[in-house]
């Protein structure tokens, strides 16, 4: 194995919201991953929207802390029709990377589809489609209350896999593909 693919790294996901906030936390050692941690930050009991950015900020930046991420990668706020949303949830990513980027952390955004694409095959898959995925991929039981943390721990993955594509992997343009050269990934 080259030195390289030995090496590890914990990478935090982040699917930043303004009511609720995903994260998921891997260790990559090699080909290998581990799932750390995942969980929601609520923010819907917030009113005033400087506080929730604010709290995302702190708990963006104890998560750091407590968890020591070699990088951060972050869901791209999707396009739609209401500008506001999208400005909120720029407003909400722009703090994650803020609390990444005081740290000297590594920071890379990932669009949805690509997010989704990376991890089932589909960059048309549901939410559900996702999180059943990262279980067979991660080998947890537990369902989350709520999907935006595996949103935030498929973000993690997929960065996992874009590392491991641009380094001499093997790209697939199908789900049939992926399964016959990972069927070890699946059990």
């Amino acid at each position: 194995m080259l030195q390289q693919e030995l090496k590890e790294r914990i990478i935090l996901g982040i699917d930043p919201g303004t009511k609720v906030m995903g994260y998921g936390i891997i260790k990559e050692a090699g080909k290998k991953l581990t799932l750390i941690s995942m969980g929601i930050i609520k923010l819907g009991h917030l009113d005033n929207h400087a506080l929730k950015l604010q709290r995302i900020f702190e708990k963006t930046t104890a998560l750091i802390t407590q968890y020591h991420p070699d990088c951060m990668a972050l869901e791209d706020p999707f396009y739609g029709k209401n500008i506001q949303v999208i400005l909120k949830l720029g407003r909400a990513q722009g703090v994650a990377m803020a609390a990444a980027l005081a740290r000297n952390i590594e920071i890379v955004e990932y669009a949805p589809r690509k997010i989704k694409q990376s991890v089932t095959g589909n960059g048309n898959a549901s939410k559900e489609q996702v999180a059943a995925m990262l279980k067979n991929l991660l080998a947890f039981q537990e369902s989350p209350q709520f999907l935006d943390a595996t949103d935030g721990l498929a973000v993690a993955v997929c960065h996992a896999f874009q590392r491991q594509n641009s380094s001499g992997k093997k790209n697939y343009s199908g789900w049939e593909a992926f399964i016959k050269d990972n069927h070890h990934r699946l059990k």
